[in-house]
């Protein structure tokens, strides 16, 4: 997996080539999930193998399709990357904890690690071009459900990987990151060790309510640092789990508001 920092040229040019890039990309994102569909996970399910094999057969090819989808998207111009920390990810029991800038940042954390779980919006379990996909999966929909956190904290306790957005939506662009007191429960309940994932995107694209073709004036840069551990119990011992649950948010708040602020000149190209 290549993982070094993009060489990035001619930030500003190619406005009319990235726009069909970006075109080509999210039709070949959705054909590639219908594709999925009808074709690969029905051939994939006639495999030899119990529930658990199967699963881990459809995580690892969608993990290892998207990691492709974003060199396609490098490789055509319409992004740059770089990662910071990825061999930290894919634990059993982590739970992985990001912000939530843009569009692909679940396409980055899924293609980084290849069996990771994620809890997903509950709308894409009826998209035609990803419930396939998410179904064969198992991953977990975000439904707000108790049924959603109990199955959020059986994975982490069964040994998985989940990837979570604790704003459950996509940042709105120069605001700070809210989040949903549920991850921290979840954390508390189920996972052996937290690790936060920062993501910085520069310049902001593909956010919520914003269509896919009004892309910026220069290439995208996504930043993804992986930051040191978290200790759930730290926090669980410090009172009954609403308050536990409560000050472990705060802490994961503050954490992503700091490294938000800190150095956002990273993310900008010269």
């Amino acid at each position: 997996m290549e993982l070094a920092t993009q060489a990035i040229s001619r930030p500003r040019d190619a406005y009319y080539w990235r726009l069909l890039a970006t075109a080509v990309s999210f039709l070949l994102f959705g054909v590639g999930g219908l594709c999925l569909r009808l074709l690969v996970f029905p051939l994939l399910a006639g495999l030899p193998g119990d529930a658990a094999r199967h699963r881990q057969r459809a995580r690892h090819t969608i993990s290892w399709l998207f990691w492709r989808f974003i060199r396609f998207m490098a490789a055509s111009g319409v992004l740059t990357y770089e990662i910071k920390g990825a061999e930290k990810l894919g634990r059993p029991g982590q739970m992985i904890i990001a912000n939530h800038p843009s569009l692909i940042d679940v396409v980055f954390l899924i293609g980084l690690v290849r069996q990771a779980n994620c809890v997903v919006k509950q709308s894409l379990w009826h998209n035609p071009c990803t419930r396939g996909p998410v179904r064969s999966a198992e991953y977990i929909s975000n439904d707000g459900s108790m049924d959603m956190l109990d199955s959020a904290v059986a994975a982490l306790q069964g040994g998985q990987t989940l990837i979570i957005f604790p704003e459950g939506t996509r940042t709105q662009p120069g605001q700070p990151p809210a989040f949903h007191r549920g991850a921290a429960a979840i954390a508390l309940r189920g996972a052996n060790i937290i690790t936060p994932v920062t993501i910085k995107v520069a310049p902001s694209t593909l956010t919520k309510a914003e269509p896919w073709y009004r892309i910026p004036q220069r290439r995208v840069h996504f930043n993804l640092q992986v930051g040191a551990d978290i200790d759930p119990q730290a926090f669980a011992a410090q009172g009954p789990a609403p308050q536990a649950s409560r000050k472990l948010n705060e802490h994961l708040h503050q954490h992503f508001t700091k490294e938000l602020a800190e150095d956002e000149r990273s993310t900008e190209h010269p």
